[in-house]
């Protein structure tokens, strides 16, 4: 049996390993600092490999690749979409990531992305609303009370600033679960019984479902003026929420319009409407909230950057813990050349 090299070892974060590290952390603190790298990286835009996640659609779900590479460092994530997976007693979502050295090709970290999705997907929302929001928002409707619910929740508390949050799920029980998992959040949680009732006085509307079809979430005459839409449940062709006129009535923010313009809210338009991308705001070179009086919409697929500055994040933050598992992984022989002879050499 041979003993592995130190270069035969990569850093593999398990979903114990992720949760440790959070509670580390702390999960306020974990999302703002997810948030901080994800800016950083919008931030330098132009720099990464952009590229539509390559996808397999099947009737139960979807399962997907998203890369992209900064030009020094390579990352990927595998992810599923089932929304049905739930009456099995399974996730909606499951997903594992990967970082590499550009230079070698060699991988620098293998990381469960299950949890980690949740928690850079609600980081990626709130430091949208904290830029394109109206200011002061102190109150966000929660529709669709899933597994994402809370992590959307918390973040906006932790990185926007709102102290309530309404609920809405068309199961009662999914509202309870999040509401309870809510209690000493530090939020104010109001349970409702309609869409129309989650959104009184909201400023913030986020809406996450998981049906894979078309679908009104949200009605054109539910929504007024001055309010944010943060828009994440549509995510793969065939899967909206929003009506189309407000579509119609909002300024659009999108992540990479060639992939948003396949599976985003503005799928339902002609493939010309004017969308802005979210980097661009960060820039400087196009305007975000031009008005209280807007109505902004993040139109949000999730992109491969937001995988990359969260596996960036973790790689960071795990370094002198103890929250990995150094895993055998590369094969590295005495002679690169020699292959064959390190397999021969295992057995002796």
């Amino acid at each position: 049996m041979l003993t592995p090299s130190e270069k035969a070892l990569v850093p593999f974060v398990s979903v114990d390993h992720m949760m440790q590290l959070i509670h580390h952390i702390g999960i306020e603190p974990a999302l703002i600092g997810l948030a901080d790298y994800i800016e950083a990286d919008f931030r330098r835009w132009e720099l990464f490999d952009k590229t539509p996640r390559v996808a397999s659609h099947s009737a139960e779900g979807v399962i997907e690749l998203m890369p992209t590479s900064d030009g020094e460092v390579y990352g990927f994530k595998y992810v599923n979409g089932h929304p049905k997976n739930t009456a099995d007693g399974l996730q909606t979502v499951t997903a594992f990531g990967l970082l590499a050295d550009v230079a070698t090709g060699y991988p620098v970290l293998l990381s469960e992305m299950t949890m980690l999705t949740a928690m850079r997907t609600a980081a990626t929302s709130a430091l949208v609303a904290r830029v394109l929001a109206p200011k002061g928002a102190t109150t966000m409707a929660m529709i669709g009370n899933g597994a994402q619910s809370e992590f959307q929740s918390i973040a906006m508390k932790a990185i926007v600033g709102i102290d309530t949050v309404r609920l809405y799920d068309t199961d009662p029980k999914a509202t309870a679960k999040c509401a309870a998992n809510l209690a000493g959040s530090g939020l104010t949680v109001v349970s409702c019984s309609s869409p129309e009732e989650a959104i009184e006085g909201a400023q913030i509307l986020t809406t996450c479902t998981a049906d894979k079809q078309y679908a009104t979430i949200l009605t054109d005459n539910m929504v007024g003026a001055g309010v944010h839409i943060n828009a994440i449940g549509g995510d793969c062709p065939g899967k909206t929420e929003l009506a189309p006129a407000i579509l119609e009535r909002s300024d659009i923010f999108v992540e990479f319009p060639p992939q948003t313009r396949i599976e985003g809210e503005i799928q339902q338009l002609a493939p010309d409407h004017p969308v802005t991308e979210f980097w661009e705001v960060l820039s400087g070179a196009k305007p975000g909230r031009t008005s209280q009086a807007k109505i902004t919409l993040f139109d949000s697929v999730g992109f491969a950057t937001e995988d990359f500055s969260a596996l960036r994040y973790v790689r960071d933050r795990i370094a002198g813990t103890a929250y990995f598992h150094p895993l055998d992984l590369l094969a590295d022989p005495d002679d690169p050349r020699d292959l064959f002879g390190m397999l021969q050499r295992s057995n002796a």
